[in-house]
């Protein structure tokens, strides 16, 4: 074990190496529990009957100093003679170790294992796990720490759980955060993670290289200042946050925002809190906040007491108990070495109970509770194998010679296969490559101003359990830094991208870092950060701020509505006037001025008319198979009557000034025959096209998802368009030829034509369809039937205005003009 680090001095052989050699002995009070958690596993295996009966377990602890070369001498002094240093000279030694237990750093286990792999000794490491060579070092180490991968995944999820995207990294110039950085870190990148910095501390040695030394850490402090990322992981070991308050107490004397530093450290489980003696007294705010990952650990029972009852007097085989006394309550048991340090004499009877977390914590922490396993590991394993061998070995003087006679060699079979529960009810196992079998705490650190601090677990990650249940945190338990007021931490490279935007990438930047661009016209994201906009479903559309979808509302021309209401109120309205105008004309048919201008055509006309301005009431209302049916070919059939009515009325009164003519043979065709085949012709071409259309390619109701942007349009699709358009280019050919005719014969006299009321009529019914179709194509939904409505109705109403309201006015107003000598009047 690392209980107390000793400096060393750079020799420059101007002097005897022996005055150069050591430095300053520093112990770290806080890594004295390790003692006490191995002592006290020991004491309670050999008062358990059914572990070991009849063996007492002992044990040997060799200070590692956290240097190499220290590592090595133990090593090789478990292989000597005790009190005599001549490795792999054992002769007379009876107590010869069955196993070692050594850590806490990779590096330090790694030197261990050099030497004891050679003679096949059992190991087991409780801190970090060292690179092995498989294939021969593996095969004798035993690792109280899980695969390192799981706790690489357990924190990915943990940024993923926080959304924290945007991070920086701080490790160790060391091996293993060389693997972390170039093995994990691209992982993590591959999961959405970007990094900030990636800065590795410079190897702490104190009293050697100090200036540069302290250079570098202030540079690394500076860019964790200036960095917008909230977390930092800290890769380390136990020795890192001791490195780490020796550049945040540097920080303290820059002219620096204390409150800058305030960031979510994300600390691995090989870390734990260790200090120098000379720190003791130095700011750990720093940490309030932070997130550990820890070996799963459960309190044990009794071990706070056992704690408690220790005394310097009562401890005499303790060789680490009087240091750590001295340096836990600040005090000396020898007077004549009180100085500025020691300033009181040390009595013995000083409660440990007393003392601060960051001097000595009284509950087992996680690497305290892999020492507490690991010796109950080797004692079940000793014990399965002592079982074993006692069935082939003898008894001498009631003891078996099994348990003299093994060798530590023989001991791997069974620690590959222990299982057990401990005191506590946890269930201790390796799997085939030597590693336990556990969970990871997720700790989160409360510091308070006495230098105290508590830690208090939040969460856990099983890597055994489901990708979404692996991980489970209590979000609402978590103490954040002060900096974020208790609100949890936002950690990303810019704000996000908000509902409606899209994320733009910056060139040269990561690609956490981004734009933020606002969806086209028509697609919506309604996640943040989205990688781009998507369009909403046919039958919905994009709110205004193109953050989702909202169902369209199915439309029509409808009767519930001003504009359908309206416009039935004029086709109404006017199919009434026109039947009005009949009637005048039924009850005045014998009268000159009427039987003057053919009254069946006229009749003929005022019946088409009517049903004109009735047809607009097929276009209001939902639209349905029949009325999608009927309503255009209806419209068609009803206007071409009506074009050939006035067609024939041209014709017949052209006809019949030209059969005055002496000698003309124009008279022949002069009569009800001509206007009769005019009329039906005419309507026979048009009713053969409807036919065809109605045949071939119907209409049909279907519901428009495209046409309007916030509206389903339910309407008529029309089946064919080009049968639609030549029902009204018929009309057109109709109406041209109609107004030409009446044109041509608009000079010919009043009294007994009416050629220059159908030229004006017809000019407006050509211009008011004319102007439909540019109306009709550029308007949509049931805006485009109600123009095509109001085009029905204007020039319905331009035919029955023009041509009869002149008439209409002399047989209600002016009787007198209505007889035949003033039609022959007029004429002469």
């Amino acid at each position: 074990m690392s209980q107390v680090y000793i400096t060393s001095n750079i020799l420059t052989f101007h002097r005897l190496p022996s005055s150069d050699l050591f430095g300053e002995i520093l112990p770290m009070t806080q890594l004295y529990q390790h003692i006490l958690a191995m002592a006290f596993a020991v004491k309670e295996i050999n008062e358990k009957p059914q572990i070991l009966p009849n063996v007492t377990l002992g044990f040997h602890i060799y200070n590692s100093h956290f240097s190499a070369r220290w590592t090595y001498q133990a090593s090789m002094e478990l292989l000597s003679r005790r009190g005599r240093f001549i490795p792999n000279y054992k002769c007379g030694v009876k107590n010869i170790p069955t196993a070692v237990i050594g850590g806490p750093n990779s590096g330090l286990c790694l030197h261990m294992a050099t030497i004891l792999c050679i003679y096949k000794m059992p190991q087991l490491v409780f801190g970090s796990s060292p690179m092995l060579n498989i294939n021969m070092q593996a095969v004798f180490m035993h690792q109280m720490f899980p695969d390192q991968a799981q706790q690489y995944e357990g924190i990915l999820r943990l940024l993923q759980h926080f959304n924290w995207i945007w991070i920086g990294v701080i490790c160790q110039d060391d091996d293993s955060s060389e693997r972390f950085v170039h093995n994990v870190l691209p992982m993590f990148e591959q999961k959405g993670i970007c990094f900030d910095f990636v800065k590795r501390f410079t190897k702490l040695n104190v009293f050697r290289g100090i200036t540069a030394m302290m250079a570098a850490g202030l540079e690394i402090i500076n860019v964790i200042v200036r960095s917008t990322a909230n977390v930092v992981i800290v890769h380390g070991e136990i020795h890192t946050i001791m490195e780490m308050r020796v550049y945040f107490k540097m920080q303290g004397t820059q002219d620096m925002p204390r409150q800058s530093l305030g960031k979510v450290w994300i600390m691995t489980a090989q870390m734990d809190f260790t200090s120098y003696p000379f720190q003791s007294c130095w700011d750990i705010g720093f940490l309030h906040g932070a997130l550990s990952f820890a070996i799963y650990s459960e309190d044990i029972l009794g071990f706070q007491k056992f704690i408690q009852r220790r005394r310097p007097a009562s401890e005499k085989e303790d060789g680490f108990i009087r240091v750590f006394w001295e340096e836990a309550f600040n005090c000396s048991f020898h007077k004549q070495s009180l100085d500025k340090r020691h300033k009181e004499s040390c009595t013995g009877e000083e409660r440990v109970d007393t003392l601060p977390a960051s001097v000595f914590e009284k509950s087992m922490t996680a690497h305290s509770y892999s020492i507490y396993n690991a010796l109950y590991a080797v004692a079940h394993a000793l014990h399965s194998m002592h079982s074993s061998k006692f069935k082939h070995g003898t008894m001498e003087d009631g003891i078996r010679s099994g348990y003299v006679d093994q060798q530590p060699w023989q001991l791997h079979e069974f620690l590959r296969r222990v299982s057990f529960n401990n005191s506590a009810g946890k269930e201790v196992s390796f799997d085939k490559n030597g590693e336990l079998k556990t969970e990871f705490d997720i700790i989160n650190w409360v510091t308070f101003p006495n230098e105290s601090f508590l830690r208090v677990k939040v969460g856990m990650m099983d890597p055994l359990a489901p990708l979404e249940k692996g991980l489970t945190i209590k979000v609402n338990a978590i103490v954040w830094p002060s900096r974020f007021n208790q609100v949890q931490p936002l950690s990303v490279c810019n704000e996000n991208c908000l509902l409606g935007y899209s994320r733009m990438e910056k060139e040269g930047e990561p690609f956490c870092c981004y734009g933020c661009l606002p969806c086209p016209e028509g697609r919506i994201s309604n996640q943040k950060d989205m990688d781009d906009c998507f369009q909403c479903p046919e039958d919905q559309y994009p709110n205004n701020g193109q953050y989702e979808c909202i169902v369209k509302a199915i439309t029509f021309l409808s009767y519930g509505e001003p504009l359908g209401v309206s416009l039935a109120v004029f086709a109404l309205l006017l199919s009434s006037v026109t039947a009005w105008v009949l009637w005048i004309f039924i009850k005045h048919q014998e009268t000159p001025i009427v039987k003057a201008n053919n009254r069946n055509l006229t009749h003929t006309l005022l019946i088409s008319l009517l049903l004109s301005f009735l047809c607009p009431l097929l276009f209001i209302g939902q639209p349905e198979k029949f009325t999608c049916l009927f309503r255009q070919t209806a419209f068609g059939m009803i206007f071409s009557v009506a074009v050939s009515s006035i067609l024939a009325k041209t014709t017949t009164v052209v006809v019949a000034f030209m059969a005055n003519k002496p000698g003309s043979r124009i008279r022949k065709l002069v009569g009800k025959r001509l206007a009769t085949s005019i009329v039906l012709s005419c309507s026979l071409i048009q009713a053969t096209i409807c036919s065809v259309w109605l045949t071939t390619s119907p209409p049909f109701p279907v519901l428009d998802m495209h046409s309007m942007t916030e509206e389903i349009v339910l309407e008529c699709n029309e089946g064919s368009t080009i049968m639609f358009y030549c029902v009204l280019g018929f009309m057109g050919v109709l109406a041209t030829v109609s107004f030409t005719v009446a044109f041509l014969a608009r000079n010919l006299p009043d009294s007994f034509n009416e050629a220059k009321f159908i030229t004006f009529s017809m000019l407006v019914f050509c211009s008011v369809w004319l102007s439909f179709v540019p109306t009709y194509l550029s308007t949509k939904g049931k805006y485009m039937v109600a123009v095509e409505i109001f085009s029905i109705l204007s020039s319905s109403f331009g035919l029955l205005g023009c041509i009869f309201s002149p008439k209409c006015y002399v047989i209600l107003m002016r009787p007198e003009l209505n007889n035949k000598g003033q039609l022959i009047r007029r004429n002469d």
